[in-house]
């Protein structure tokens, strides 16, 4: 199953302009990255006064308070529902809870999530501040942890690669690796978020590997020391007749694209130019198990194939739309693209695929998208938590609906466990032979 481990939802968030967007943990072929993700979001590290408090009665435990309790209930509240029943359960608790005292903040914390979670929306949600914190931290790209991919291959947690210069690669882990062991929790039949939650962790600190390395019929045990990680989510990979024969004398540019994160519109703007020199006789966008990032990256990655002063994308609110449109000229249009999707490519990724598709300038093949066509709001608040919430949906330039629905791929290529597994990837071939032959 491919687990992003920044995982908690696959909700679009929308802030100054721009929205991110989280996948769920879905699809069996990509990657784990091995970060510190504690709860899944973050939004900037920010000091806080509130504390977060348990549910235990631990003695001489510094619970937070919560200020205006006493305040005047909103007239408005008071017509339909005695806001007084909210106080009246939050005393019930404190009164009688078999773990009393419960902390204040805490059940502040809950009630807030819980009012969020009474919209039945599973894109909106209200995180706590270190959540919050951490939100922002992964659209930035950067993260806390020993920087490699792991994934279940033949049943065994397997190292896919460790990124160039991360802690991991330091260590001496290398691609192939199965992971026996970590910090002495052997892993035969762990799940992958189990795997991953035991390895990321604070800068720092060591996790203990216990390896087995098939080359070399060894097994070793590898500390490796966390640190910051800085995720690339841009790449450039050239094939020629060594990686396939039956290019002969051509070659095909692919770009694979990770997220639409803080990193992605400079990086892709270099590889854009990296392209245009190389001048390829094909170009493929892999954006297969990307979950999304920002809006304006994404448009302006459409941008680079849609004509300027061509609609990207329409958000439809409840009484309005707001078209978005290209805003340069295109500089890929020229070459023949196929744009690479499957069940993990969500919101960004549909956007991109989505004019590509309407536009009639890429092929998709692959699988149907996820179907991610909301945007959310991120709200930052006073104490460092945040809301996030839905406020529209999005369209292709055709006006077709994503939400629920996806995008399905103009060629249809499955890519199972089993390919998996041996190393094959049938998508990436087919997308090679149609810009080949066309067809």
């Amino acid at each position: 199953m491919i687990t992003p481990e920044n995982t908690a939802d696959s909700g679009a968030i929308k802030k100054s302009g721009k929205f991110f967007s989280k996948s769920l943990n879905f699809y069996i072929l990509a990657a784990v990255l091995i970060v510190v993700f504690a709860g899944g979001f973050a939004l900037g590290k920010k000091e806080s006064k509130v504390q977060i408090t348990n549910s235990g009665g631990v003695e001489d435990f510094n619970y937070g308070e919560v200020k205006g309790k006493d305040a005047e209930t909103p007239p408005f509240l008071g017509k339909d529902v005695n806001f007084k029943l909210f106080w009246d359960v939050w005393n019930k608790i404190q009164e009688k809870y078999v773990d009393r005292p419960v902390g204040e903040t805490k059940l502040m914390y809950g009630a807030m999530a819980g009012l969020v979670a009474s919209l039945d929306d599973p894109f909106s949600g209200f995180m706590e501040p270190k959540t919050a914190t951490d939100f922002e931290e992964s659209l930035a790209g950067r993260f806390e942890g020993i920087g490699a991919e792991i994934a279940i291959r033949h049943d065994v947690l397997t190292v896919v690669s460790p990124l160039p210069e991360s802690p991991a690669e330091k260590a001496g882990v290398l691609a192939g690796d199965v992971i026996m062991e970590i910090d002495g929790y052997k892993t035969e039949k762990i799940d992958i978020n189990d795997a991953v939650n035991r390895i990321r962790g604070e800068k720092g600190t060591t996790v203990n590997l216990k390896i087995y390395r098939q080359k070399e019929n060894k097994i070793l045990d590898i500390p490796v020391v966390r640190d910051v990680i800085k995720i690339v989510s841009v790449s450039l990979q050239r094939f020629s007749s060594e990686q396939y024969p039956e290019l002969g004398d051509k070659k095909i540019d692919l770009v694979k694209v990770t997220n639409f994160n803080a990193d992605t519109e400079e990086r892709f703007r270099q590889i854009m130019v990296e392209v245009g020199k190389d001048n390829p006789d094909g170009l493929i966008l892999d954006l297969r198990s990307n979950p999304g990032g920002y809006l304006d990256t994404a448009i302006m990655m459409a941008n680079a194939w849609v004509d300027q002063g061509k609609v990207v994308v329409t958000e439809k609110f409840v009484d309005d739309k707001k078209m978005h449109l290209a805003s340069e000229a295109p500089v890929l249009n020229k070459f023949r693209t196929v744009v690479l999707v499957n069940g993990g490519s969500a919101s960004g990724s549909e956007i991109v695929a989505g004019a590509l598709q309407d536009h009639g300038l890429a092929t998709l093949v692959g699988e149907k998208t996820f179907g991610k066509g909301s945007v959310q709001e991120l709200e930052n608040l006073d104490d460092g938590s945040a809301i996030k919430i839905t406020i529209a949906r999005w369209l292709t330039p055709k006006g077709r609906t994503i939400d629920k629905e996806g995008i399905e791929p103009d060629i249809k290529v499955e890519l199972t466990s089993q390919d998996f597994n041996d190393g094959k990837d049938p998508q990436l071939d087919r997308a090679i032979k149609f810009l080949l032959e066309g067809k």
